[in-house]
């Protein structure tokens, strides 16, 4: 074991190294540039090839934290071959464009920015023809960024959706479920819009599993969710008092038939799309192990797919690193446990924070007290909750450090605060928009 492994001051600066690691496994435009290629005038994407000679137009659409990369790649691959193009990012997370229009907007609860932003993709691909390309670049935030009420609702019926699920506790699959069934864009209705036309799309992936019908709700892909299931989620929550009259009545008019549902397999609308997933949460694992392993580290990926409450996952994570100091198991000392996914928050305080904040928390009151543990929490895009905060780091010295300085760590996690937990102390994991987003990466360290 090196030197720089032996002591925590050591370890953290080893967990940030292997964070920065997983997250450079995961940039968007590199990742465009190797799976899309021009040879003369010949597009390949993946395992696909498009004689550009016979298409008409070439249109780029899209939404995500990590589109701007994206598109600028695009742009460097086809130049002045692009017609036109227009995408939504969130608030900040920008690149310089030149023939695609990009427009900020908001994010995790939509605005108006999103919504005439994701009007006028859909009045893009609406005077797309047969004889046309579309190139949709999604990732991890399409879903607030492409916002597009169905008709009888309103931009705010939707944001109070939103408000109502994430402080609730529902799982992303569940969210999008709903705001597929709220939106005439998602839940593959984009491809209806784009239909006759050639549709690629290329898919940041920040869901667990990477299922296409879930990530950014599915714009151009089949919808394997109905009205049904939104009603089921809605009373699993015990919301339906909470969610505005107007969406609950829309949901009801769906079951019964009086709203059309989303187009399934087999729907004509995805005769010509190709969906693609050119970043995932697993890329950005295997890279942070491989780091670790550099710095002398045993390493072992517990799993790309974890989701449940946060404070749970956190308990057992904490558990595997006593598990390490007391035997050995799985992996013995120097260790580093990798995991992926994302955990759910629900809201019970009045406070500020996220997620991996929380978790981070939640792990330091575990691992108080005992031998060289550091735990790292992070979102890969560089925003955890509604903070400018990605995440935090903990160690097995945080909870004196925070009672020392007269703080309470179980009040400030009841109150969902734990972003002012860890601002005190220091301990916020800052990256600044990262322009990608392929979900969370949590990083365990015994030494």
């Amino acid at each position: 074991m090196s030197s720089k492994i032996k002591n925590i001051a050591g370890m953290r600066k080893d967990a940030e190294e292997i964070f920065y690691s997983g997250l450079r496994a995961v940039e968007p435009g590199a990742a465009v540039k190797k799976y899309c290629r021009r040879e003369n005038n010949h597009l390949f994407i993946g395992d696909l090839r498009y004689d550009l000679s016979e298409y008409k137009n070439i249109f780029v659409i899209g939404a995500g934290k990590a589109t701007a990369p994206m598109a600028a790649e695009i742009e460097n691959i086809l130049g002045d071959r692009i017609t036109k193009g227009i995408i939504n990012v969130k608030y900040g997370h920008t690149s310089k464009l030149g023939r695609i229009k990009l427009i900020e907007a908001g994010h995790p609860v939509p605005d108006k920015n999103g919504q005439q932003g994701a009007e006028a993709v859909i009045d893009l691909v609406n005077n797309a023809g047969e004889e046309d390309l579309v190139l949709c670049l999604i990732s991890g935030g399409g879903s607030a960024l492409l916002p597009v009420p169905f008709p009888g609702l309103t931009l705010k019926d939707k944001q109070d959706t939103i408000k109502i699920l994430l402080s609730c506790g529902a799982a992303i699959h569940e969210i999008n479920a709903l705001r597929k069934h709220i939106s005439m864009i998602k839940g593959g209705r984009l491809a209806q819009a784009a239909h006759p036309a050639s549709l690629v799309s290329l898919i940041f992936s920040d869901v667990v599993g990477d299922n296409l019908d879930v990530i950014a709700s599915g714009p151009t892909v089949p919808d394997s969710s109905s009205f049904g299931d939104c009603m089921t989620i809605i009373d699993k929550y015990d919301i339906r008092e909470k969610l505005p009259k107007s969406v609950v009545k829309h949901i009801k008019n769906g079951i019964s038939g009086m709203v059309p549902e989303t187009p399934e397999t087999g729907d004509p609308a995805f005769d010509k799309t190709h969906n693609l997933i050119i970043g995932s949460n697993i890329e950005a694992i295997l890279e942070a192990s491989k780091k670790a392993r550099e710095l002398g580290y045993n390493a072992m990926i517990l799993s790309s797919m974890i989701e449940g409450d946060t404070t749970h996952v956190a308990h057992v994570h904490s558990a595997i690193a006593r598990e390490i100091i007391q035997t050995g198991n799985p992996i013995p000392s120097p260790a580093c446990i990798l995991s992926g996914g994302e955990t759910t928050v629900t809201i019970k305080g009045k406070g500020l924070g996220g997620r991996n904040q929380e978790f981070a928390l939640a792990a330091a009151m575990d691992i108080a007290g005992a031998e060289n543990i550091v735990i790292l929490s992070g979102g890969t895009d560089g925003t955890d909750g509604p903070t400018d905060a990605a995440g935090a780091i903990a160690d097995t010295n945080t909870l004196s450090r925070a009672i020392t300085m007269g703080l309470n760590p179980g009040h400030f996690l009841t109150d969902n605060d734990s972003y002012h937990f860890f601002q005190k102390l220091g301990d916020l994991l800052i990256t600044g928009p990262t322009n990608t987003n392929v979900m969370d990466l949590r990083i365990l360290l015994v030494t």
